[in-house]
């Protein structure tokens, strides 16, 4: 049954404020979804949109075809690899804290951790610090898939690897550079993974959003296999290929080429992913605001709540009221850091003291927020799960 206003605040209603907290019969549902969408490929998760020990080892132990994890930073992948995670993936690539931050000795040691470059002077840096240790080096080949046409730039800036060409030269460089192993390569197709293209009111938005991806999709591909048959011909027998995102699944699952996908933001479900038209998540992970002040018969101000998303600013990177139904914020101060003030003109009697439960616009990053997230299950509350700043991390 779909949680409603009032069991929420009738269970969570007595606590402090604000937390955040997680629905593991809702999050177990997105991890059986996601299974099924992802059609027997392998599933690597994403750590960022997590961003907590425990869920992440609720996903791996939900069995296949969950394995491996990918992560945002070095020191990210120390500390889940001294909490017993193995086969990680560090998504960005990384320079001063490969030096200094230990995960060359943890490498050494047996742990299998893969570096992510798309230059020659990532191999030269990683070279240098393979010979430095006495141990070879495991990397991932990082290819853009943006998509060009006039006028517009389809995607996101990441990696200067785009052609066969340049692909077919970096292989070179890294076959003839001792201590680094080219094992992997991934192609993350922000375009059509990250980017809603059902958003409500913005009908025109979304058609051309749609058009684009349709275009956009059967180039992707063509570009993979072609990069793909580059590093072949090298001689190079890769362990892994990785693309997709939570939403470009589907498309990302056809290619034969691809090995992989990575998920991450599906398993919480937040309020930009409302805004796909091909599928659909439970809203699994949410935060509460007190109402403190009722300035006028229909709003409610509650203490804090400005929690706003990374990217490109905008109305939509801000929270959004989730419970009580029909809640909204309102334009002239949207979500602010000591008050946010809230319209509601519903069915429920809201007083002073009553939570206001919220969205968080992407994932993980709202777990740099909150020391925990108080887990629901059944009705009831069953734990306090540890995020990574109630383990006293901060890694970005």
């Amino acid at each position: 049954m779909n949680p409603t206003y009032q069991s929420y605040r009738d269970l969570l209603g007595n606590e402090a404020m604000p937390f955040a907290f997680v629905d593991l019969d809702l999050f177990d549902e997105n991890i059986r979804q996601i299974q099924r969408r992802a059609a027997g490929k392998r599933v690597r998760i994403a750590t960022k949109s997590i961003r907590c020990v425990p869920l992440l080892e609720r996903i791996l132990n939900a069995g296949a075809p969950f394995n491996g994890i990918m992560c945002y930073s070095a020191r990210e992948a120390i500390f889940l690899a001294h909490h017993g995670f193995d086969d990680i993936l560090i998504g960005y690539p990384a320079w001063h804290d490969l030096e200094h931050s230990g995960l060359i000795d943890l490498a050494r040691s047996g742990k299998r951790i893969t570096l992510m470059i798309d230059n020659e002077d990532h191999i030269e840096h990683i070279a240098r610090l393979s010979a430095d240790f006495h141990t070879e080096l495991r990397v991932c080949v990082d290819i853009d898939m943006s998509s060009e046409y006039p006028g517009i730039y389809f995607g996101v800036r990441r990696s200067p690897l785009r052609s066969p060409e340049s692909v077919h030269s970096i292989c070179k460089r890294i076959a003839s550079t001792k201590g680094v192993s080219l094992v992997g390569a991934m192609g993350y197709e922000a375009q059509i993974a990250g980017l809603p293209d059902n958003s409500p009111g913005r009908w025109a938005m979304n058609s051309i959003v749609r058009f684009l991806k349709q275009r956009s999709i059967p180039e992707i591909a063509e570009r993979r296999s072609a990069v793909l048959k580059a590093i072949a011909d090298e001689g190079i027998e890769l362990e892994f290929v990785n693309g997709g995102g939570t939403g470009s699944i589907e498309s990302t699952v056809a290619e034969t080429g691809v090995t992989e996908i990575t998920v991450g933001s599906g398993f919480f479900s937040p309020a930009l992913f409302d805004g796909y038209q091909h599928f659909h998540h439970q809203s699994a992970v949410g935060f509460a605001i007190e109402v403190v002040r009722k300035p006028s018969a229909d709003m409610y101000t509650c203490a804090g709540g400005g929690y706003v998303a990374s990217g490109g600013t905008g109305r939509d990177k801000q929270p959004s009221p989730y419970l009580p139904e029909g809640a909204k914020l309102i334009a002239q101060e949207g979500g602010g850091e000591v008050q946010t003030p809230i319209v509601y003109h519903g069915q429920e009697r809201i007083r002073l003291g009553d939570p206001i439960f919220m969205r968080y616009a992407k994932a993980g990053e709202m777990c740099e927020r909150f020391n925990g997230l108080i887990a629901i299950a059944g009705g009831q509350i069953i734990d306090e799960l540890p995020t990574y700043r109630g383990e006293g991390q901060a890694f970005m």
